[in-house]
């Protein structure tokens, strides 16, 4: 196996600097490595759920309740050290999930929002070029080119980004790649080179390496296929819209001042809603919104004066909405 090696090109630093001044930098987004440290293997995982059942406790008392399958692959993953791919449909729990683990483990959430386009200067790391700027301007005619440049390079000019910041982190972190099915192909095999051992080479300051290795979790709403490598190095789970009794759970557990008679017709009304040919069916998230919004107005029934008042809240496209009003109310 390869050992990741990520490789920036340091170009015209006035031209880089203007590019990146739409980003900010702060004192917080700078982290000390030691130039060409060459660290041994990273530690092996800390585990902190001892089964399946003490994973479903645990994320139940931080508001998150998983089904058999999901604890299971939970505690997997504690225990094998593997990240775990989530994939299915938008707003069915997956990026809370890895929030609950977070919060049931005590640790801290690293979080990498996917979108295309992103590539590894806002991935995994890159240098402060406008402070480098500022540092060439001020050794103007002062400084040896060598010493400049080493320098330039110094630990004290790079900024890192989420994938780095999880690698090098002394606690315990969970990071979250979010929507990762929105990367380009080329990130994607970033992401796959840093899964790989937890290890990337900068060529001005050496090999870095995990100290431990992160907990890991990646989202995906499946709008394209993951390359099967990506996959191999995860655990598979698949989570999708929770039965009727399950959804009611949900419910009870985040809006317990809903009485149980209206949340079992909430539930079976939104379920009917997913049978449906609509462009977006309501989610779980969407769902509780609801469940809340007839708490607002204090209805204690669904007349079909509530449904058609309170569909935008389920629905966000108007075809959709003009399906359900035809099938559920009889409306043109």
């Amino acid at each position: 196996m390869t050992k990741a090696s990520i490789v920036v090109k340091f170009d015209d630093l006035r031209t880089i600097s203007q590019e990146s001044e739409q980003f900010g930098v702060t004192s917080e987004e700078r982290m000390a490595v030691e130039p060409g440290r060459v660290t041994g293997p990273p530690e092996g995982p800390r585990y902190s759920f001892g089964s399946a059942e003490q994973a479903a406790e645990r994320l139940r008392a931080v508001g998150y309740l998983p089904d058999d399958r999901t604890s299971t692959v939970v505690h997997l993953a504690d225990r094998l050290g593997k990240p775990v791919l989530v994939e299915g449909p938008a707003g069915t729990g997956k990026t809370q999930l890895a929030k609950s683990v977070a919060l049931a483990r005590s640790a801290r959430l690293i979080r990498l929002q996917c979108y295309e386009g992103l590539d590894e200067s806002r991935a995994l790391f890159e240098w402060d070029y406008r402070r480098q700027l500022l540092h060439l301007e001020a050794a103007r005619g002062t400084a040896v080119v060598a010493e400049l440049e080493s320098e330039l390079f110094d630990e004290s000019f790079l900024l890192t980004r989420p994938l780095l910041a999880a690698i090098r982190a002394q606690d315990d972190v969970v990071l979250l790649v979010d929507e990762v099915d929105r990367l380009d192909v080329e990130t994607e095999a970033l992401l796959l080179e840093v899964l790989s051992e937890y290890q990337v080479s900068i060529p001005e300051l050496g090999t870095l390496t995990a100290t431990r290795i992160p907990t890991v979790y990646l989202t995906s709403n499946n709008s394209r296929e993951l390359s099967e490598a990506l996959k191999r190095r995860c655990l598979f789970l698949p989570l999708g819209y929770p039965s009727p009794e399950r959804e009611q759970e949900i419910i009870a557990s985040q809006v317990p001042e809903l009485n149980q008679a209206l949340a079992a017709s909430l539930t079976a009304l939104v379920h009917s809603l997913r049978r449906m040919d609509l462009r977006k069916p309501p989610s779980v998230a969407e769902t509780l919104d609801w469940a809340r919004s007839l708490l607002v107005l204090g209805a204690d029934a669904l007349t079909p004066e509530v449904i058609a008042e309170t569909l935008p809240v389920l629905l966000k496209h108007e075809a959709d909405m003009e399906v359900a009003g035809r099938t559920l109310l009889g409306s043109a």
